[in-house]
């Protein structure tokens, strides 16, 4: 099969049966990519993930696009964004012109209500898969956590942690070269 389509058909499967957004398909996309198709380095893959979370946009569309670039350039990125956001769009759009008269219904209440935790599962999956392939320890664990209390109990804007972070990360860059 050409590759082209391969990287679609790959995106498109993701995209079709993930339910909770890009962190819920860190899981299925490190599988497919990493693990099966061997597309890319575990390595890479984290990288990835950085980076995407810096940029603007969707996560699992920025992995899309950076992936489908490093199989095929600029093409590879536009075949794996509209494998990634096509089943989506279209499953989106088919909920939208009959949700209305299933939206009071008890049992799709329930369904949704149902969901939640294994939404939760799939964020909490690639959140604990990424801390093993970097090397977080007790050490180095006490970073985000200090983020997040800082934003949660005492309103820190996550802008002043990022730019607190990446100052004492290039002070430590200076300071590990010497």
């Amino acid at each position: 099969m050409n590759l082209y389509w391969q990287i679609f058909f790959v995106f498109a499967k993701i995209g079709t049966f993930t339910i909770g957004g890009g962190y819920a398909m860190l899981p299925l996309i490190q599988r497919e990519v990493v693990d099966r198709k061997q597309w890319i380095s575990k390595d890479d893959f984290v990288d990835m993930i950085a980076v995407s979370q810096t940029v603007p946009g969707i996560l699992a569309v920025n992995i899309a696009i950076f992936t489908g670039h490093k199989l095929k350039n600029n093409t590879g990125s536009i075949v794996a964004t509209l494998g990634a956001v096509l089943p989506s769009f279209l499953i989106i759009l088919a909920i939208a012109m009959f949700f209305r008269q299933f939206m009071d219904n008890i049992w799709v209440q329930k369904m949704f209500n149902a969901i939640r935790p294994a939404v939760v599962a799939l964020i909490a999956v690639p959140v604990f898969t990424t801390a093993k392939t970097v090397g977080v320890n007790i050490k180095t664990i006490i970073i985000p956590i200090a983020s997040a209390f800082l934003i949660w109990y005492w309103g820190v804007s996550p802008i002043y942690i990022i730019l607190i972070a990446g100052l004492g990360g290039l002070i430590y860059g200076i300071i590990e070269r010497r």
